[in-house]
């Protein structure tokens, strides 16, 4: 069992955020007899899983609609895996997009490389 501040620096996130994440219903951490959260391994995995969509730019309002949906029971798992599909599809165009202006950005390192060297 973890407490907030635990897991915020487990994570590297703020115990604001964890707040914030409760709040909108994305983790619903237990509470003790003082009415203090208490994080489990289960729910630091969820909250890994919430990061990494978070920094692939899945909307926040899609990270709740999915948290909602996993609350709902198995009868919903078509419904998540539609999201994540989206989600994928999402990421494999970031991903097109990256490349493409990597790709850009090394021909233009090299114009500036053989343009100083000739200087």
């Amino acid at each position: 069992m973890y407490s907030i501040s635990e897991v915020s620096q487990m994570l590297g996130i703020s115990t604001h955020t964890l707040r914030y994440y409760e709040k909108e219903k994305i983790i619903l951490p237990d509470r003790n007899e003082n009415g203090e959260r208490i994080y489990h391994t289960n729910h630091v995995q969820w909250l890994q899983f919430v990061l990494k969509l978070k920094e692939t730019q899945m909307p926040i309002s899609k990270i709740k609609e999915y948290a909602y949906l996993f609350t709902q029971g198995e009868q919903t798992s078509l419904a998540r895996l539609k999201l994540l599909e989206e989600h994928k599809i999402s990421i494999e165009n970031q991903l097109k997009t990256l490349e493409e202006t990597n790709n850009m950005l090394e021909k233009k390192i090299s114009t500036y490389k053989d343009f100083i060297q000739k200087n």
